[in-house]
């Protein structure tokens, strides 16, 4: 019963704290939209992984660690892929392209040891079924907010 009610007090105060962020966040004018939407997969993945306030406190700064190394990841590939494609464009020799290439190769391949060695770290603190909530929370996430997108104002459906 304790846990119980610790877990519905954690989930409300991640709401609370998600809302008043969106709150605010809509009274300035540049309405960061990274910090409303960081706040909000904060909310719906505490909820749809069940975390306990234990777990919660073990578990974001780990996540955190985890989502920065992806995004510089994530920043490496990219550039490696807008440096392929100019390539391509520019009718660059083979040898080129290959560099290329290899680049954009490593770079895939760092994002995917990054989400590898970050099931690990997971694991030292989760059981396998909430480590696995954990990517299909994400991609639950991703797939609200693109269909949001979509949805959103002006659209015709």
């Amino acid at each position: 019963m304790k846990n119980r009610f610790l877990t519905i007090l954690l989930s409300v105060s991640v709401i609370f704290l998600a809302s008043s962020i969106k709150v605010s966040a809509q009274f300035n004018d540049k309405g960061d939209w990274k910090e409303r939407m960081q706040s909000e997969k904060i909310a719906f993945l505490t909820m749809e992984i069940g975390l306990t306030p234990d777990e919660a406190q073990k578990f974001w700064p780990i996540y955190n660690m985890v989502s920065e190394e992806l995004d510089k990841a994530m920043h490496e590939t990219f550039a490696s892929y807008m440096e392929l494609e100019k390539a391509l464009n520019e009718n660059k020799a083979d040898k080129e392209i290959s560099k290329c290439l290899e680049r954009y190769m490593t770079a895939l391949g760092k994002q995917d040891d990054i989400r590898n060695e970050s099931v690990e770290k997971y694991r030292k603190i989760l059981t396998d079924k909430k480590v696995a909530k954990i990517f299909v929370a994400e991609e639950k996430f991703r797939r609200q907010h693109i269909r949001k997108l979509h949805e959103g104002p002006g659209s015709r459906r």
